[in-house]
């Protein structure tokens, strides 16, 4: 495919899961291959020894950075790392894990991106083409790396791709068949200098389309359709609400397809069995990718019937003493806090807080005043957030998830939900945000036990 490392000298940074799978990658195509990590411990350092890698932890050493051929950082590894930087000061090519697999990878790609739903979308467009017969496979930032997935694809493969904006803004040929834009709102500003930056780091995804590919938009969103007003690729729209011309929608109780002049029904609404509106807009999206690429209105069907939410995205818990827990440990911004809350009637008791990414809490009053009973705060940016909301409702503090959840419960009326939506990071207190999910549903389980001894 035109590019080559083999005898090269390539570093890659970050010894997560994307890292340790583009070592083995390139290593597996003839690279002399480090892998850096300012961490002590490596995880799998042994097997990856055994293979050839070599093992660069602690600090960067600049020298050897600025003098490899190529280097490859994962995504949690920005741009401006000192290192990295003095890197591509002197000329050394930088590319991330995603476009180093994309440079191999046989068949199609289909990439998603946006501010929330990622996971949600990426995970159902993959089971819809699995139901409509197509071979596809879901990778990406949603936790299989691209890069381990190139030595199986074949060129009927069709990837689907959750591309995150730390992803996106280290590509150069990265080139989706669909792209697909869900929303757009402040975040990841801790990483980002600015909302614009995060702004044109997401619009890469359309970079290298052409009039060939597609992009699919969110018609509600004005911010993503701003952002596709440069693209080459012909545009497929989604939308809730507004009312189109091409693209998939809602009407008489039904999601439909709009095209070529004509309109034919895909589903019945209740055959969405996720809750909120902003996932009904991600099925929406997945809906209109996989029309796209060829599946029949069956077969998605089918895929969104059989389909009930991803782990930390409104997942229900359990119900205690009539109160509902709900787990949304990955509504790890304001926008995704807000709409998790209102996917809710009156009485939600919000447990918010952790790391601040920069967000405007500000943004969720109008939420909480019309349902909110309460809200309980946890992490480093609790005092923001109850400078920002405070005077709305009763706030309590907790130290810990176990505190935080029986302080909800303490206020949540009958009837009511506890909503883990932190609206920020997991990195104060957790590894991430799986981890503080995991451990909202032990406190919950916890609680439970409790409530039926007492």
């Amino acid at each position: 495919m035109g590019f080559e490392v083999k005898g090269r000298s390539c570093i890659v940074v970050g010894a997560g899961r994307s890292g340790r799978a583009a070592a083995a990658l390139l290593r597996a195509r003839g690279a002399q291959v480090a892998l850096a990590d300012t961490a002590v411990a490596i995880d799998g350092a042994d097997a990856l020894v055994a293979s050839g890698v070599e093992l660069l932890t602690g600090p960067h050493p600049v020298e050897r950075f600025t003098a490899a051929d190529l280097i490859v950082v994962s995504p949690g590894v920005p741009l401006t790392q000192a290192a990295v930087a003095a890197a591509r000061a002197a000329g050394v090519p930088v590319i991330g894990e995603v476009e180093l697999a994309s440079r191999w990878l046989e068949g199609r790609i289909i990439a998603v991106t946006g501010t929330k739903g990622k996971s949600t979308t990426t995970t159902l467009t993959a089971r819809m083409l699995g139901e409509g017969g197509i071979a596809a496979t879901a990778g990406g930032n949603l936790g299989v790396a691209l890069s381990s997935l190139v030595d199986a694809a074949t060129p009927d493969s069709v990837h689907v791709v959750e591309v995150s904006s730390f992803q996106l803004e280290s590509i150069e040929t990265f080139h989706p068949w669909i792209a697909v834009f869900l929303n757009l709102a402040p975040d990841h500003l801790d990483r980002h200098a600015s909302f614009e930056e995060y702004r044109q780091a997401k619009a890469a995804i359309f970079r290298n389309q052409t009039a060939d590919d597609w992009a699919v938009v969110n018609a509600d969103d004005p911010g993503v359709l701003a952002l596709a007003e440069g693209t080459r690729a012909r545009r497929f729209a989604f939308a809730v609400e507004a009312d189109l011309d091409e693209g998939v929608g809602i009407a008489r109780g039904f999601v439909v397809e709009h095209r070529h002049g004509t309109t034919r029904r895909i589903m019945p609404l209740d055959a969405v069995q996720v809750p909120g509106r902003h996932l009904l807009a991600d099925v929406l999206a997945a809906t209109a990718a996989s029309l796209l690429a060829g599946v029949e209105p069956a077969a998605i069907e089918r895929a969104v019937r059989s389909f009930h939410g991803l782990e930390h995205a409104l997942e229900r818990v359990a119900v205690v003493g009539d109160v509902t827990f709900v787990n949304d440990s990955k509504a790890t911004n304001v926008v995704s806090a807000r709409r998790a809350i209102e996917s809710f009637a009156a009485g939600v008791v919000p447990i918010l807080g952790g790391r601040d990414k920069g967000g405007a809490f500000e943004e969720l009053r109008p939420a909480i005043q019309a349902r909110a009973a309460g809200v309980v705060l946890i992490g480093e940016a609790a005092d923001r957030i109850e400078a920002a909301i405070g005077d709305l409702v009763p706030v309590r503090r907790a130290a810990s998830m176990d505190d935080a959840v029986t302080a909800a419960f303490g206020l949540a009326p009958a009837g009511g939900v506890v909503l883990l939506a932190p609206a920020c990071a997991s990195f104060d207190m957790f590894t991430d945000y799986a981890a503080r999910g995991r451990a909202f549903r032990e406190a919950v389980r916890q609680l439970a036990a409790r409530t039926v001894t007492s």
